[in-house]
């Protein structure tokens, strides 16, 4: 068994002894999906408690330790926090009411244990996935290409940084949008970010990333890269296409 799968066993083992936990749900690759796991996993679950016993598992970790001892962690949000196992596995946990469960957004969750009595259905979140109200092709198609436009101007203005969110971060996602949009859904698809897992959903043939995102002072080769592939495959407008290119054709004077 997997060293995460074998720790969140021992936790659901140590919690099923108290009488004021309801259940433990694995996520993502602790989750549904196990066969994503390898040595790179973190742990991801939620503990699911009684009403009234929430604020004990969020401001003590001596239940967290029951496995292994903690030697780093902090609070990321008002309900749960990361911490760090001594042998080196890293969790990030939720620590929920089953009042609260279904307001939270989630997919692919794994009942670990449950109590006997505990509510059905807590693998299945009745809260939305967030979803873009603008998710089409022609939306992340001139999205992106406004973030190279914005992008190109902050970094010939010498705003480098800036100019790579827009360029590297923005425009990419942008693309990475184009192409599920375009070409389907992947098995590998996270609806919380849509960088997790690409390289395995689309090969460098297809989604060049390398030249996308070559690195901090690469911002002009990386909008030539993403420009020129927005190009190929989908019909850019020419005003805001020339607007780019001028851009690009000053940035030869500026270097």
């Amino acid at each position: 068994m997997h060293r995460i799968l074998q720790r969140i066993d021992e936790l659901a083992a140590h919690l099923a002894t108290r009488d004021d936990t309801v259940a433990v749900l694995g996520l993502g690759s602790a989750g549904a999906q196990r066969a994503r796991l390898d040595d790179h996993s973190d742990l991801d679950f939620f503990l699911i408690v009684a009403e009234g016993a929430k604020w004990r598992y969020v401001d003590r970790l001596d239940w967290l330790e029951a496995p292994c001892p903690v030697v780093y962690s902090f609070a990321h949000a008002r309900s749960g926090r990361k911490a760090l196992y001594q042998d080196g596995i890293y969790a990030e946990y939720l620590v929920l009411t089953p009042a609260e469960l279904p307001r939270v957004p989630f997919s692919g969750a794994r009942v670990v244990w449950r109590r006997d009595d505990a509510p059905a259905g807590l693998a299945q979140s009745e809260a939305p996935v967030p979803r873009d109200p603008y998710d089409t092709v022609d939306y992340h198609l001139n999205d992106a290409l406004t973030c190279l436009y914005s992008g190109l101007h902050l970094e010939l203005r010498g705003e480098h940084l800036a100019a790579a969110r827009f360029i590297q971060n923005r425009a990419v996602d942008g693309v990475i949008a184009l192409l599920r949009r375009s070409e389907g859904e992947t098995p590998y698809r996270d609806p919380f970010d849509p960088a997790r897992r690409v390289e395995r959903a689309y090969p460098a043939e297809v989604l060049p990333l390398a030249a996308m995102v070559p690195g901090y002072t690469a911002n002009l080769a990386a909008a030539r890269a993403t420009f020129e592939w927005l190009c190929r495959r989908f019909p850019v407008d020419p005003a805001i296409g020339e607007a780019i290119r001028g851009l690009l054709g000053r940035s030869d004077d500026y270097r």
